[in-house]
């Protein structure tokens, strides 16, 4: 599903939550949940934080959809509030946060074949170890940026930064992406 598509079925569920709630929920939860976990775990370093987070934001907004419904850019909104969340509940083990296990995931229908498997799993392996060697802020930015497709502005607004920071942040993360990966280019 492309970012076009998602935003219109993000749109669909929204105008669904006043008038069949319980439907509507599942249908946003179905939508969201792989990639909000995903990027909570990026903050979380860890899969059952990061899918706690998620059942708390989901929980505030079965108890009342109108935080959703309310703001003016949903996406950012789910994204700031799975932040917060997972924040909250690292503050409350009292550990920092660190870049998951696993941060790719592939969403195709077809398997592909075993050598295909293997290189696949292998990239995914080199994407992790690099992503894990930037500064969690700077690997949030990215992950928002080619995983989500947020814009600069999205993230900002979810991150409560400033455009010009997170612009930043990117550019010295994808400045450290190159220098790891020359090795592989050669």
């Amino acid at each position: 599903m492309d970012a076009t598509q998602f935003q219109q079925a993000l749109r669909g569920c929204l105008q669904q939550l006043t008038s069949h709630p319980q439907s509507a929920l599942a249908e946003l939860f179905d939508l969201t949940a792989a990639r909000l976990v995903r990027y909570a775990a990026t903050i979380a370093g860890n899969q059952p934080d990061a899918e706690d987070a998620l059942q708390a934001v989901f929980s505030l907004l079965a108890r009342d959809p109108r935080y959703i419904t309310a703001a003016q850019s949903p996406w950012p909104y789910l994204i700031r509030s799975i932040r917060n969340e997972t924040l909250r509940i690292l503050r409350k083990k009292s550990r920092s946060a660190s870049l998951p296990a696993d941060t790719a995931s592939q969403n195709s229908n077809s398997q592909p074949s075993p050598p295909q498997q293997l290189l696949n799993e292998e990239i995914n392996q080199q994407i992790r170890r690099i992503l894990q060697s930037l500064p969690p802020e700077q690997a949030e930015v990215v992950l928002l940026k080619h995983w989500e497709e947020l814009t600069f502005a999205e993230i900002a607004d979810s991150l409560n930064l400033s455009q010009n920071t997170v612009a930043s942040r990117y550019r010295y993360a994808i400045e450290k992406l190159q220098r790891s990966l020359e090795p592989f280019i050669r």
